[in-house]
């Protein structure tokens, strides 16, 4: 399993550093860069992760019904609330958990800060001394019903047409509509690493669905997300003889070595500081926002906008609307100030 989410991480790390394929980033550039590249690259990822996680489904590589984000009640008001806080805590941030360690791996030890932030706090509200509070407000639960809380699963249950058909026909639509941009093909780099990314995803779900389907212990079909595994990672490096090795801890150790080694590839590693206590502050504060609106909201912009995502959740596009919101709203806040102009 560690392997596997090794593997799969090099490439998504090597796509933020080489490609830069970035959450905040691509909204930044939508809202005040009058560019929708990196947005629609993003579009491309998530297409292409749909049609190869349904492609998946279609040749029995994968039961969707057992993935995470597939086996667990949807509570729409977590969705939003988690997504305003993690999308807010990102601008403040700078970064979303990806990002930073993207970052790290060029040698930022701003981002090092926020990587333990963000996966302690994550701890906090996952099983700390906030999670009762965050279990009274919204109990998680296991699916219990049929059809799973998916769009395509929905879909196929209202028109009687099969569900993998419905997932790679709107997954095509998606990616459809993200190459239809003159700007886009204009930097074929962007297509390629975006496809890259959907692709370490797609890595994700089919790797640890083969080991679930070949192991003797119940392990979890997973694919990438950055918020949790932050947290266990921290502990498999503090308690390790007592803890198993597992995808999580795996996909952070290759996000951070295919950062390294594009940052290398690129001759932009170097080590850099936080100068301004107020900026460091602003940024541990974010990291905490980030850490428990991941936890709320069952993933982070990875999490719920990728691999949610590529097995069309309903948590998935409302989870992810709200990160932009939150996001936009964080960075009105640090470009414009939220006082009016005179």
């Amino acid at each position: 399993m560690a392997a596997i989410g090794l593997a799969s991480g090099i490439l998504l790390g090597l796509a933020a550093r080489l490609g830069r394929f970035c959450t905040l980033g691509a909204i930044e550039d939508a809202l005040y860069g009058g560019s929708t590249v990196r947005l629609r690259m993003w579009g491309v990822a998530v297409g292409l992760a749909i049609i190869g996680s349904f492609g998946l489904m279609g040749a029995g590589l994968l039961d969707g019904a057992k993935t995470y984000y597939l086996s667990i009640r949807w509570m729409p008001l977590a969705s939003v609330a988690g997504g305003l806080m993690f999308g807010y805590g990102m601008a403040l941030a700078g970064n979303c958990g990806y990002g930073a360690l993207a970052r790290l791996g060029g040698g930022d030890l701003r981002s090092f800060v926020i990587v333990l932030v963000m996966g302690v706090s994550a701890f906090v509200v996952l099983a700390g001394p906030l999670a009762p509070l965050r279990d009274m407000l919204f109990e998680q639960a296991d699916v219990t019903s049929d059809p799973p809380p998916g769009i395509a699963h929905r879909l196929g249950l209202l028109t009687g047409l099969p569900t993998v058909p419905i997932g790679m026909t709107l997954g095509g639509l998606l990616l459809l509509f993200s190459l239809a941009s003159r700007p886009l093909w204009q930097k074929p780099s962007a297509i390629l690493w975006g496809a890259v990314v959907g692709l370490g995803i797609v890595a994700g779900w089919a790797g640890t669905s083969w080991v679930a389907a070949s192991s003797f212990e119940a392990l979890p079909v997973v694919s990438h997300s950055f918020s949790a595994p932050m947290g266990e990672t921290i502990l498999w490096f503090m308690t390790g003889s007592a803890r198993p090795l597992s995808f999580a801890v795996g996909s952070i150790a290759g996000v951070w070595t295919g950062a390294c080694l594009g940052s290398l590839i690129k001759g932009h590693f170097r080590w850099e500081a936080c100068e301004d206590p107020r900026e460091l502050r602003r940024q541990i504060f974010g990291a905490a926002l980030m850490g428990a609106g991941a936890v709320t909201a069952l993933g982070c912009s990875i999490g719920q906008g990728l691999s949610a995502f590529s097995v069309l959740a309903l948590s998935a596009p409302v989870t992810f609307l709200a990160i932009f919101a939150g996001a936009a709203i964080g960075l009105r806040q640090l470009i414009m100030g939220f006082q009016p102009a005179e």
